[in-house]
């Protein structure tokens, strides 16, 4: 299962609806939480989630809404006694604040953390795919993340019938690919792999782009609405429709909008901005919606032969 549960979704001042951020992305084995702001472990309790699953934990930057919440997940994950390592990436700037919120008070530490602080060219395989970040631009060190499958190859059932290939010979043409005269390519179709990029306070800037680049899902701060742009700019944020505007740009397919500012009570506006730059699927993010990784789009070659079927 590939799905993003949305913890909170408001900046730096938290409302009755809206609370500090948080993002747990469940992506097959891989389950990450993005930016525990404060009160994110009472949320995953109301959403139905655990912490035993974590496999890691990534911090864009050290800002309050963004990382309050990281003792209370870290005390849990002792208490529950999560039976496996879980990875944390933070700024490597920000060594200092992890360090500080990981022994933020006295509790009996059984956690199997591992730090790996995230810096330029940072690159980690994980069971899900290849995770990197980018510095962004904002008032402190910042960095986006994105999530990428490796690229494949998917069986066609029409070629497999059409070249008469079934039981042990589709077996062996996965393993080897090749069985008999018959290739791996005569029968399959590319499978792009899935993408999804995580990005949150931040100017715009090329990193943006570079992350959002093909994204089936892209969670993206959208703190401000346009007749505050120069506001935006001046506290290195993005308004909705510029969110929305990288989305067409990078060929996102599904765009979440979240990071709101408490100053905007209907959440419409964000909407109705960011569809005029954007004709995609767009989610305003609430507190413990749950949006799913959009299905794979089989390839041209895939869809031609199953209608010739």
């Amino acid at each position: 299962m590939r799905e993003l549960t949305i913890l909170g979704t408001a900046s730096q001042v938290p409302t009755r609806h809206r609370n500090h951020n948080g993002y747990q992305l469940r992506w097959d084995d891989e389950v990450i939480l993005f930016d525990p702001g404060e009160g994110t472990q009472r949320q995953m309790l109301q959403a139905g989630l655990a912490v035993t699953p974590l496999t890691r934990i990534c911090i864009t930057h050290f800002h309050g809404d963004h990382s309050l919440g990281l003792p209370g997940i870290i005390q849990r994950i002792s208490l529950d006694k999560v039976p496996h390592p879980v990875r944390v990436h933070f700024p490597a700037g920000g060594q200092d604040y992890f360090d500080r919120l990981r022994h933020a008070t006295s509790f009996y530490d059984i956690a199997d953390l591992r730090p790996e602080p995230v810096s330029g060219g940072f690159r980690a395989e994980t069971s899900g795919g290849t995770l990197t970040a980018l510095p962004l631009r904002h008032s402190i060190e910042t960095y986006g993340y994105r999530l990428a499958e490796a690229d494949g190859r998917r069986m066609v059932p029409a070629l497999l019938e059409a070249y008469g290939m079934s039981g042990p010979a589709v077996g062996e043409l996965q393993r080897t690919g090749r069985s008999g005269t018959v290739t791996l390519d005569d029968v399959s179709a590319p499978r792009p792999g899935q993408k999804f990029a995580f990005v949150m306070d931040t100017g715009l800037c090329d990193n943006v782009f570079a992350l959002a680049e093909g994204a089936d899902l892209l969670v993206i701060e959208s703190t401000f609405l346009a007749a505050d742009a120069e506001m935006a700019a001046q506290v290195g944020h993005l308004t909705a429709g510029q969110a929305a505007s990288v989305a067409r740009q990078s060929g996102v397919r599904t765009l979440v909008l979240t990071h709101f500012s408490q100053r905007y009570a209907d959440s419409t506006r964000f909407l109705d901005e960011a569809r005029a730059e954007f004709d995609g699927d767009i989610v305003i993010a609430e507190d413990l919606m749950r949006v799913p990784v959009p299905p794979r789009l089989g390839s041209s070659h895939e869809r031609a032969a199953t209608a010739r079927g």
